[in-house]
This record gives structure tokens, sequence and C-alpha cells, in this order.
């Protein structure tokens, strides 16, 4: 229509270009930009904001978890152990992650931790002063934290979500000490796998009853009576302050099944 400005023969880019990018169509004016992706990442002059894209974000996720399973497919069967980065070295839970670490290594497990200080170190520490396997999935942070040196394989992963499936997949049992934000979101990780079926077989100790009876009592208290959890489902947590006792519910969550162990056997993922 005359005078109506808004029609697309006047504008810059018709709706008729149409230009196919590999598995993408552009249309309009998207589609009048002339150079190639072979271009773009050849050519040394360009802007850099490429590396900060959502595709290439998801080429680096793919590489995590290329890395992650490459490094931990030969692992033997492991436990995680999880508690506070904040734990000094004097501390009874530091201590009691050192015991844990030697006893787990003991009973043929390796030791798997986030790789950072506190009660992961101890943990690892524990291991391999034991001979053990001590293994460390540590992640990027805003503040500078690298792996202790009591790990004997190392991981540091930008996202905590692949770092977490390394956790499930390769560990068969997680055992968590007193912790902070960190320590309850593996925890409720694993109590949703589990109480969903995506695992089976995977005991979850909490060690330190002073420390833990307060969540335990409110999950009962709260979300049990509210109906929101199954009493049963609480049957899917173990509380103990002994390290004999924590490493006999792993084992006998274990007895008995050793062909069905592996992650993929046990998992609908």
């Amino acid at each position: 229509m005359p005078g109506d400005t808004n029609s697309s023969s006047d504008r810059s880019g018709s709706r008729d270009d149409v230009v196919q990018r590999g598995p993408v169509q552009l249309r309009g004016e998207r589609a009048r930009d002339t150079t190639t992706r072979d271009q773009r990442l050849l050519d040394r002059r360009g802007p850099s904001d490429w590396v900060h894209t959502d595709p290439w974000r998801v080429l680096r996720i793919q590489s995590e978890f290329i890395e992650g399973f490459g490094a931990l497919a030969e692992v033997p069967r492991a436990v995680a152990v999880f508690g506070s980065a904040r734990t000094p070295v004097d501390h009874p839970d530091y201590e009691a992650g050192r015991r844990l670490g030697e006893a787990l290594v003991e009973a043929g497990y390796a030791v798997v931790t986030g790789g950072g200080p506190g009660v992961m170190e101890a943990a690892n520490r524990g291991a391999c002063e034991a001979g053990g396997f001590s293994i460390g999935l540590g992640i990027e942070l805003p503040f500078e934290q690298r792996l202790n040196d009591w790990v004997d394989l190392g991981l540091n992963f930008r996202y905590f979500f692949a770092r977490k499936t390394m956790f499930v997949k390769y560990a068969q049992a997680f055992v968590c000490l007193p912790g902070g934000f960190g320590t309850m979101d593996e925890l409720f990780e694993a109590l949703t796998l589990v109480q969903t079926g995506k695992i089976t077989r995977f005991p979850i100790v909490l060690f330190g009853t002073e420390y833990w009876s307060g969540l335990v009592d409110w999950l009962r208290a709260t979300m049990v009576r509210e109906g929101k959890i199954f009493e049963s489902d609480l049957d899917l947590l173990s509380v103990t302050d002994s390290v004999d006792e924590a490493v006999r519910i792993i084992r006998e969550a274990h007895r008995g099944n050793e062909e069905t162990l592996l992650f993929g056997e046990e998992t609908s993922w």
C-alpha cells in the first residue's frame, strides 16, 4: 500500500532472504551476514565474544563430560565423602573424615571428594595414607580453591551439574559429614535420584548424629506430616557416629549385588 513504511519490500533485509548455516536457518536481516563460520573462526582480527556464546558453552560442557568419563572410566568401586571445606585440621570432624577415608580403603573402596580442604582433604588424606585410590573432583569458584595435596587423581569442573554427574556415576554410596550448602546440595541430589528410582542400591549415610538430627527431625515432623514425602523415604538415610557402622551400612547394601554395582546397569539415565 502507498505510504506503508512497514512493507517488507522497504526493509533492508527481505523476508525472502534465507541463508542456511549448517542446521540453522536465518531469514531477513539476520541472513545478510555473508561471513562464514570458518572465516569467523580463523580471522584472528575479529571479536572474541564468540567464546562466551551459548553454542560455544555447550561444547565446553560436552568436553567436561568427555574428560570426566574418560578419566574416571576405570576407577574401582568408590564412595563419595562430603563435608565442609571450612573444617580445621584440629577439629574432630577432620579426624573422623580421615578415619573414614582409611576405613573405606580397607573395605576395598576408592574415596572420592570435592577435592578441597577441610573434611574433603581429611578423607582424601585417610585414603592416601592407607594406600588406596584418592580422587578429587574440584569446582571453579569465585574465590581461589585448589585441589588438596592428598588427591591422586584430580579433575576441575566449571559446571556443578557436570561434576555432580561424576559423583553419582562413579560412586556407589555417599557419606555426608557436617557441612554447608554444598554438602546439602549433594545430599538432596542423591536423595532425589534414589527416591525417583534413577539410581538404586545407593546408601546415603549422615555422619554425626548431633549435627544431622535437627534436619532428620524436621523431615519427619514437617515433610512427612504435611504429606510431602512418605515415612518410608526416611529409610533412604542412615545416621551414625561410628566409622565402622558407616562402612558396614555401605558394604551390606552392596553385598550380594556385586554384578549390578555399575551405574549404567542400575539406572534409567
